[in-house]
């Protein structure tokens, strides 16, 4: 299915958009021949691991088939406006054919706008601080500050050095706990072992701590979780911990992503035994069940998985694969529920427009 929801745009823009152009028909059957191979960026990277989620290529091989997809995609809307454009000018005027300059300058546009959202997806992501206000926060908490990572997505696309620019970058920003909510990285531990490995870099005085997300089940939760745990990093596997400043105390939650089926989102036995009246945050890769965690009295809820739906208008469709949730801060019945846009996100569609990558920092206050 895949394969045709990027190959289809890729043949209509040969047949509506290249194959009227003034040029030699080598070249049209060149760059037409270009367009579908580019749109198939998914095929190629199942022979390269087995799997549509790891392309084990070169990373500029990589941006290069996220830009052609781009390119793809934004003539494919390009054409299906000079269409319907072209179809009323007949049915009112007698017809209107579409100038060859303004292919030429829609050609263009798609690629520098391409190539702007694949920089935006590439890149180490800007600081993004957020605050969140918590009724009961104890005055010991007010100004506590966390650091959310989320969709790291560790791959040939964002190796090694890329992870480690991210951790230099979290490194500096002063918080008292890290997080990461989950989809640690594309591929199997013997691939990714070393593009990973940075995170053992990671320090806050209060932990760095984690949930496992739907990519760590596609490429083997059992496997990955004693990994995570070598970097020094503790996954919450349907369990809180209790944070505390003296007599204070603040609850932190993780709960196994959606995925793990039958162990996922029992949050009664994940909370069993918190404190009495203790703000919980809540970890929780994926957002579809937030109302649930707001009527379990759950204050904030960290999600990502969505990656902020990528680009606006594909954004729409993104929240209603996620219980209308994508990008943000949403209040629940008393929670905030904080969507993430991701610190990175999934190689196959690394594109971003107008749905930028984040480095989060959190403040909690106390709400008046």
């Amino acid at each position: 299915m895949i394969h045709l929801i990027f190959g289809l745009p890729a043949l209509y823009v040969g047949v509506r958009f290249v194959w009227p152009l003034q040029w030699p028909l080598a070249l049209k059957l060149v760059l037409v021949a270009g367009l579908l191979v580019g749109s198939q960026f998914h095929y190629w990277n199942r022979l390269s691991s087995g799997s549509i989620f790891s392309p084990e290529y070169s990373r500029p091989l990589i941006l290069l088939f996220n830009w052609t997809i781009g390119v793809v995609l934004l003539l494919a809307a390009m054409q299906v406006i000079l269409d319907v454009v072209s179809l009323g000018s007949r049915m009112i005027t007698g017809g209107w054919s579409v100038p060859h300059a303004l292919r030429y300058a829609a050609g263009v546009l798609a690629m520098l706008v391409a190539a702007f959202g694949v920089w935006q997806a590439a890149r180490v992501p800007p600081l993004k601080d957020v605050e969140v206000r918590i009724r009961n926060l104890p005055a010991e908490f007010d100004g506590y500050r966390l650091l959310q990572l989320t969709d790291l997505h560790a791959s040939r696309m964002f190796p090694a050095s890329w992870v480690r620019a991210v951790v230099e970058r979290s490194l500096t920003l002063g918080v008292d706990l890290i997080v990461v909510t989950g989809d640690f990285i594309d591929g199997t531990v013997e691939a990714r072992r070393d593009d990973i490995e940075p995170l053992t870099a990671l320090r806050a005085p209060d932990g760095v701590w984690a949930v496992t997300g739907n990519h760590e089940y596609i490429f083997g939760a059992a496997a990955w979780k004693p990994r995570i745990a070598e970097l020094g990093i503790r996954i919450l596997s349907n369990e809180h911990v209790v944070l505390r400043r003296g007599e204070a105390a603040l609850v932190l939650a993780g709960v196994e992503d959606l995925s793990a089926g039958s162990r996922a989102h029992d949050l009664d036995a994940v909370l069993e035994g918190a404190p009495a009246g203790a703000p919980v945050l809540l970890l929780d890769h994926q957002p579809r069940q937030a109302h649930a965690a707001a009527e379990r009295g759950v204050a904030l809820q960290l999600s990502g998985h969505t990656h902020g739906g990528m680009l606006v208008g594909l954004d729409r469709l993104v929240a209603r694969a996620n219980a209308g949730f994508v990008s943000g801060a949403y209040a629940l019945e008393g929670m905030t529920l904080y969507v993430n846009n991701g610190t990175g996100l999934w190689p196959g569609f690394a594109l971003r427009l107008g749905r930028p990558s984040e480095l989060t920092r959190i403040t909690l206050r106390r709400a008046l």
